[in-house]
């Protein structure tokens, strides 16, 4: 029978897609997902969102760089804004992984005082 255009399978519905997954998650062994609770969906939405941000800010500076690479007008021009920007890669690449590394640790008890139990 031909599918009217409201009818969607599940492999085209998000939410169905992501319920099958849970479902055979935890068919696998690995327990209900439900012990993390939603502070812990929070801090890792939070640290995804950092990562977003972060590579958006280093593409502009990428972009920006290439920019004044195709602007030199001599090899000491060019030499210097090479160096300025891995200076500058160098500083946010460390400032994010300190950030990273802090939302990490600063997760966990965030995650575990909303936990009712654990699952062995």
């Amino acid at each position: 029978m031909a599918k009217s255009k409201n009818e969607t399978s599940a492999s085209e519905d998000p939410v169905a897609l992501g319920q099958a997954f849970l479902q055979q998650f935890e068919e696998a062994g690995l327990g209900p997902l439900r012990w993390m609770g939603t502070a812990w969906l929070e801090a890792m939405a939070d640290m995804n969102s950092e990562v977003v941000n972060f590579v958006a800010e280093r593409i502009r500076e990428d972009a920006k760089t290439q920019h004044e690479l195709l602007h030199c007008k001599s090899a000491e021009e060019l030499q210097k804004a090479q160096v300025a920007f891995f200076e500058k890669a160098y500083q946010q690449y460390t400032a994010e992984t300190g950030k990273l590394v802090k939302m990490s640790l600063d997760m966990l008890p965030t995650a575990m005082k909303d936990t009712k139990h654990t699952p062995v």
